[in-house]
């Protein structure tokens, strides 16, 4: 028989309290959100959303197979990176000479960019690239290298054909059509600005609005894919919910968009899942047997936005106006003889 001191008891007791307190805690804790749901009983994913972050997409050599990041080497990068937006946005000196090498990107500072200075945080845990499949985070190339089997491309790969001989051989952002850096999507990544997303639900559609360039992707269902082989810009999508996870699978790309390096074969399948009232993980695979050796994954963090912010109307002036602009200076620059 065993016998206890009362010190001994009155301690076991104050553990048991406290374990009891600590249960409870978690629990109340649990509790704080619960899934909103839309009438049909899915989960209710819609309002305006910002992917915005400096995270890249494959990750920087010096990380190797590290995924993460420690909460103060996040921050270390996150004021490395805000240091880098506060000095690019310094006033430009009207006076400057022109660029040397001829580059007139970048005309404007800092101050019209979203300075992206947050890295992308899931769970606690501080993702030091989108890529977390494979695991060095590189995008898995077939010969290693990006085989450009996009159609534009290869039309600029033709011998004799410049970068200006027609505008087709020009970026899609540029010609007012997506946006630049895959922001339309899909995938959809964070890009240098305007990154806010709007979702709107219904039991038989999604609807996504970039605000870049004013896309939508208008995502059926519970449908199958268009059986005409329909090539659109973001492509064919068609979803399903996988319990509380929604699940969009996206082929049929049209030939002047690509991904990477992507060919006419890429399917990206797209899952969103709402971690909390202000938190989605937006995951996406992506497949493509003439591109990449095996399928690879990113993940991306998508945080709602304040109930007062809104989303205005994006007007791609620039390529509207500008692009007889730089078609006509290409011409100027053939009659001159100069080569672009």
């Amino acid at each position: 028989m065993i016998v206890l001191s009362e010190s001994r008891i009155g301690t076991m007791k104050k553990v048991t309290a406290f374990l009891a307190l600590f249960y409870i805690t978690i629990s109340s804790s649990a509790q704080d959100w619960d899934m909103p749901r839309t009438p049909d009983g899915q989960p209710d994913i819609q309002g305006i959303w910002s992917n915005a972050s400096q995270t890249p997409l494959a990750r920087p050599e010096q990380y190797g197979n590290k995924g993460f990041l420690t909460a103060t080497e996040a921050e270390a990068q996150m004021q490395a990176w805000r240091d880098r937006y506060d000095e690019l946005g310094e006033p430009i000196d009207g006076d400057r000479a022109p660029p040397t090498d001829g580059n007139a990107n970048f005309g404007y500072n800092s101050f019209w960019w979203d300075p992206r200075t947050q890295a992308i945080e899931i769970g606690g845990q501080y993702r030091t690239s989108i890529i977390i499949d494979p695991p060095d985070g590189q995008i898995p190339y077939i010969g290693g290298a990006n085989p450009q089997n996009g159609l534009r491309a290869q039309w600029r790969a033709i011998p004799g054909v410049g970068d200006y001989d027609g505008h087709e051989l020009r970026p899609l952002a540029e010609r007012c059509l997506l946006t630049f850096g895959s922001g339309s999507g899909p995938p959809m990544l964070p890009i240098l600005y305007n990154n806010n997303y709007q979702i709107v639900q219904t039991t038989d559609y999604v609807m996504i609005l970039v605000e870049m360039v004013h896309d939508a992707r208008i995502i059926p269902l519970n449908r199958e894919h268009n059986p005409n082989d329909l090539e659109k810009w973001m492509g064919d999508s068609v979803g399903y919910w996988d319990d509380d996870t929604l699940v969009v699978t996206t082929k049929n790309f049209h030939s002047q968009q690509s991904f990477r390096g992507s060919s006419d074969q890429m399917v990206i399948t797209e899952r969103f899942d709402l971690l909390s009232k202000d938190k989605i993980k937006y995951a996406f695979t992506i497949e493509d047997p003439l591109t990449y050796s095996r399928s690879w994954t990113g993940e991306v963090a998508m945080d709602r936005k304040p109930k007062e912010e809104v989303i205005y109307e994006y007007a791609c002036h620039e390529g509207n106006y500008a692009f007889p602009g730089i078609m006509g200076g290409a011409r100027r620059l053939e009659m001159e003889g100069t080569s672009n």
